[in-house]
């Protein structure tokens, strides 16, 4: 069979298996639907399958079923693989001791050594969010404006942290400070705006083609075309391509500097990094809900004792609890459950004494000299402060979540 005859009996499969991909979703959009999408790049024709009608995963080779994937025993993490994203990422798992091991840098493929079994793949962030949905990936690292662009509220997928802290910015709608958007503040008076009627809608540039019109639709703007653009898109307002932009935004310098603005209620989603792993994964494929438990305790230890300091003192007292109520009428030394107050064991005349007391407390930095000026006024000498690596709970709360998600 020739590649055009396969291609052919392909396209007919699929539009056997999937009505809802029929030839007539090609055709230009109807009158009666005030939503649309355009591009410049070709459309690509899909073939979806529900969970009822295709439930393994399957590749066809030549003409035969290929079961492979299905039947892998390595677990896969899925990291970004350039830019800031990426660097951050790798720099997280160093702090973790989770260093990731790329013996070429060219490879896409890498180890973490602490963590046997796993493999690495560095893959555009896009295609992490498709190959945890298509069982190619076990977990992955991604922005969650990523997540929820390309998974779609899909239930296959299951956030397990939702708060990496890096990676911050937000999607939102901007549009020109100048023209007729001058007095425009908010995406109410956006869209009370006389100007956009059907036949002249309310263009907005965004490469977020799943996100804006659902965005639209919720808010209630029902007279606007999406054009899908990548990079620059603070440009297309001054070029006359589109009447509002919805991207991401960290700073808003880039806005500012090309004369948009944000308006009030214009913020489509907070993002920020966040690990992701899929449901079929945790629950059917070995050793995965081990490995994301590891990793987890790792993270959350990590994230949690940032910005947190120990702060060692001696302080006199004639027993642990007078010195104790000395330390908790201070607000700012309580620590995390309390302080630890252990004896100073000292020799004077010939016989063991313990004059004095350690106290060990855990401290927030931006509470460091407070604390340290309280432990003085009560008594504490020879402080001494470190800052924390990890702090590892009972067990960490996300990890409760989690188990509850599956029903476990």
């Amino acid at each position: 069979m020739s590649t055009s005859s396969m291609s052919m009996s392909l396209l007919q499969f699929c539009f056997q298996q999937c009505p809802s991909h029929s030839p007539s979703l090609f055709s230009p959009s109807s009158s009666s639907s005030n939503f649309s999408v355009a591009t410049t790049k070709p459309a690509a024709v899909t073939c979806c399958f529900s969970q009822s009608q295709f439930q393994s995963q399957v590749s066809v080779v030549n003409g035969n079923v290929d079961s492979r994937v299905s039947e892998r025993t390595e677990i896969r993490l899925g990291l970004p693989s350039k830019g800031r994203m990426a660097s951050d990422t790798l720099d997280l798992l160093k702090d973790c001791q989770l260093s990731v091991r790329q013996v070429n840098p060219r490879q896409y493929v890498a180890q973490i050594p602490q963590i046997s079994n796993l493999e690495v793949w560095f893959q555009r962030p896009k295609d992490i969010v498709r190959k945890l949905l298509s069982s190619d990936l076990d977990l992955g690292i991604v922005g969650f404006d990523t997540l929820s662009e390309y998974g779609q509220g899909n239930e296959d997928l299951i956030i397990v942290h939702n708060a990496l802290e890096y990676g911050d910015c937000h999607l939102s709608l901007a549009i020109p400070k100048y023209g007729i958007f001058e007095n425009i503040n908010s995406l109410r008076e956006l869209a009370q705006m006389p100007q956009w009627t059907a036949e002249k809608p309310l263009r907005v540039a965004t490469g977020f083609s799943y996100l804006g019109p659902k965005f639209m639709k919720d808010n209630g703007l029902k007279h606007v075309v999406f054009s899908t653009a990548d990079g620059a898109l603070e440009a297309a307002p001054a070029m006359g391509i589109a009447d509002a932009i919805l991207d991401l935004v960290s700073s808003g310098t880039t806005l500012r500097e090309n004369n948009l603005k944000e308006i009030e209620g214009g913020i489509v989603l907070e993002s920020q990094a966040v690990l992701v792993s899929s449901r079929k994964a945790l629950m059917q494929r070995k050793g995965v809900l081990d490995t994301t438990h590891e990793i987890l305790e790792r993270l959350e230890a990590h994230l949690r004792a940032i910005g947190q300091f120990t702060v060692t003192a001696n302080m006199r007292g004639s027993n642990a609890e007078e010195v104790a109520e000395r330390i908790l009428s201070q607000t700012s030394l309580s620590g995390l459950q309390g302080p630890t107050i252990s004896p100073v064991f000292c020799k004077r005349d010939g016989k063991v004494t313990a004059d004095y007391y350690a106290i060990v407390i855990c401290v927030p930095k931006n509470a460091l000299y407070k604390s340290v000026q309280q432990l003085r006024a009560i008594g504490g000498s020879g402080v001494l402060i470190s800052p924390l690596t990890y702090i590892f709970d009972e067990e960490t709360p996300r990890w409760r979540e989690l188990l509850s998600k599956l029903g476990l």
